[in-house]
């Protein structure tokens, strides 16, 4: 599918299919959805695109940049997708050739930030290749730094729930998080030098209205780069105090195991040396034997614990309060 839009004389107009020739000082925009076959063929038969362009505009695998070719510009940018769990990235490219007077865009998938400039488009606000460029770049900026700050929100939450939350499913959480800082920072810092290079491109058609809302949105992006950074040395950290707490819980359970099979084995010692089936055992005819042994067992259980504490295998939960 192919949507064409059209600034005259600061009017804005939906062509549909047919992009027309731009008026003067007027500016053509053309929308091309790279699922469509057809929408392919229309965009290759285009004869006055550069072939560098076009391959940049077809292209299934991109990066952010912009890329100066003769008097237009290539640029790659990166955003939200309208459906996220059909989209084999987070993050889905929008790719555009801009010149003097049109610009054509293509998405394999749809990026949120079609609909948003589409909006600015049809109410007036984009008159040329620059506005319209930044309008995308403004576009994507807005979700994303709400989707990072998500993160870390997030983040914040596991970390303040670390002690209360199951491990397992604390895990689970943080790999998350890390595992889509990771994919955002893949896109953000090249889509960062990328606006960068943009504002400074001498191309008439960006005034320096159009160079400082680059440069704004190229200074939110190096600062999503730098929080995605942080997120994703954060997300380790709680991770490592995961592993960490994991552990200790095993070799605490390991020790209280080795502890009561301790106290237990001279138990067991005397239960079966007096429940030998033989003749001679001591008081076997006695009224008191039997409380006796019991007795006499209890003392033992008792001074084996009494001799973990004073070696401080077992540890007194008053006396840790005392210490802390």
């Amino acid at each position: 599918m192919i949507r064409c839009y059209r600034i005259c004389d600061g009017v804005p107009q939906f062509t549909g299919k047919e992009a027309g020739e731009p008026c003067p000082g007027g500016l053509v925009w053309c929308h091309v959805n790279g699922q469509e076959p057809a929408a392919l063929d229309w965009l290759k038969a285009q004869p006055d695109i550069p072939e560098i362009a076009r391959s940049a505009l077809l292209a299934r695998e991109t990066r952010p940049r912009s890329d100066r070719v003769g008097d237009g510009e290539i640029v790659n940018l990166r955003g939200p997708g309208e459906t996220p769990e059909d989209d084999p990235d987070d993050l889905v490219s929008v790719r555009f050739w801009a010149e003097a007077g049109r610009v054509i865009s293509l998405g394999y998938n749809a990026p949120v930030a079609v609909e948003t400039v589409t909006q600015h488009f049809m109410a007036g606000q984009i008159l040329d290749p620059g506005d319209l460029l930044t309008a995308f770049a403004a576009a994507v900026t807005h979700p994303l730094d709400q989707d990072v700050a998500d993160l870390g929100d997030e983040l914040d939450e596991v970390e303040l729930r670390l002690e209360r939350d199951h491990a397992r499913s604390t895990r689970r959480r943080v790999n998350a998080v890390r595992g889509k800082a990771i994919r955002y920072r893949r896109f953000v810092a090249p889509q960062r030098d990328a606006l960068e290079r943009l504002s400074t491109s001498s191309h008439l058609w960006l005034d320096d209205h159009d160079r400082q809302h680059l440069r704004d949105a190229a200074d939110r992006f190096a600062r999503m780069a730098e929080e995605l950074e942080a997120i994703r040395e954060r997300a380790a950290i709680v991770h490592d105090a995961l592993t960490d707490m994991r552990a200790e819980m095993i070799d605490t359970r390991a020790l209280v195991l080795s502890i009561v099979a301790l106290i237990f084995l001279p138990l067991t010692f005397i239960t079966g040396l007096l429940g030998m089936n033989v003749d001679g055992i001591p008081y076997a005819k006695e009224p008191w034997a039997f409380w006796g042994v019991v007795g006499f067992c209890t003392v033992i259980g008792l001074a084996v614990l009494g001799w973990f504490i004073a070696r401080h295998w077992i540890a007194v939960r008053g006396a840790e309060e005392a210490e802390d």
